[in-house]
């Protein structure tokens, strides 16, 4: 198998894809702005702290017939409305350079990883399939398909081995709060934190919530099996509401001392009502499918920050 460079590998989807290649006996190198996770370094991984936008650092580490995996995003949904020039020079420019040194690179494939629950915009029809017209409606969902639109062009016009992978709403241990991304670690956190947990509108927004653990699995079943120039949808097909997912935390909340209580605020302009992936063409293709139902990743990620509370001591948003 090729080596393979994934840059944002020590990030919350990262870590986990690191992993798995390490386990699969691969050979890793990680490129990212963050220190790598003690677990990363525990497996072997040589991680390199930087900046993908750094060309030259960028060269030495890409080499001919290697597997590139792009995560790095410098911006999060709600965010990139606070500054959408910033969303775009700091992210578009990156990405392009990196599909021309790819090409220069002759690597053996590049997996760009999209955003299923922001490149469509408002859905027509549920659950979204790749065909779904693209309507973004925030400054890092119109980001984000400009580059998805820049790969296919340079398989089109280049023959660069490209493949782009739209994740559903991820989820699961080692997730950050407070950065404007995630409802399930938001929700624990204001929970645990005993504050009230917010929802916008009635009963919130619906997504199709994917556990970290089935998104890596999905990144790297495209990587290894998907078809190059191709676009794939990485969810599990399945909804539920903010408020479907305090329910379920209910139970775990009450078995270890906490109260949920809710805060009702004004509908945002900037959410879409509903988002629910439909990822029947990478299970053709490469007969991936989830794994983990909504219930179990929710039990095991309260069940990570309850851990770390009570054997570390740790605040509830502490490493």
């Amino acid at each position: 198998m090729a080596h393979c460079l994934v840059i944002g590998g020590s990030g919350f989807i990262g870590t986990e894809v690191t992993r798995r290649l390490l386990e699969s006996g691969r050979e890793v190198i990680s490129l990212g702005r963050q220190k790598a996770h003690p677990r990363q370094e525990a497996l072997g991984l040589t991680h390199v702290q930087g900046d993908y936008s750094d060309l030259d650092l960028l060269r030495d580490l890409m080499g001919g017939g290697c597997d590139v995996i792009n995560l790095a995003y410098s911006t999060v949904p709600k965010t990139s409305f606070g500054d959408p020039t910033f969303d775009l020079l700091s992210n578009l420019p990156a990405n392009v350079a990196l599909l021309q040194e790819a090409c220069r690179a002759g690597v053996n494939r590049l997996l760009i990883v999209s955003s299923g629950g922001t490149v469509y915009g408002d859905a027509q029809s549920l659950p979204i399939s790749e065909d779904h017209p693209t309507n973004p409606i925030s400054p890092y969902g119109i980001t984000k398909l400009t580059i998805d639109s820049y790969a296919r062009m340079f398989y089109r016009t280049n023959d660069l081995p490209v493949v782009v992978v739209r994740p559903a709403n991820a989820y699961g241990p080692l997730q950050r709060t407070g950065v404007g991304q995630g409802f399930i670690a938001a929700a624990i956190s204001a929970i645990q934190n005993r504050q009230d947990v917010q929802i916008y509108g009635a009963h919130g927004t619906v997504r199709d919530y994917i556990h970290v653990d089935d998104v890596a699995s999905g990144i790297i079943a495209a990587l290894e099996r998907g078809k190059d120039g191709e676009l794939y949808n990485l969810g599990t097909g399945v909804g539920a509401s903010n408020l479907d997912i305090v329910k379920h935390l209910k139970g775990m909340a009450a078995r270890d001392g906490f109260d949920v209580t809710v805060k009702h605020m004004p509908e945002r302009r900037f959410d879409v009502k509903a988002n629910i992936l439909d990822a029947s063409k990478l299970q053709s293709h490469t007969n991936w499918r989830s794994s983990i139902l909504l219930e179990t990743g929710l039990d095991t990620a309260w069940q990570h920050t309850m851990d770390r509370i009570r054997n570390q001591g740790q605040h509830p948003d502490g490493p």
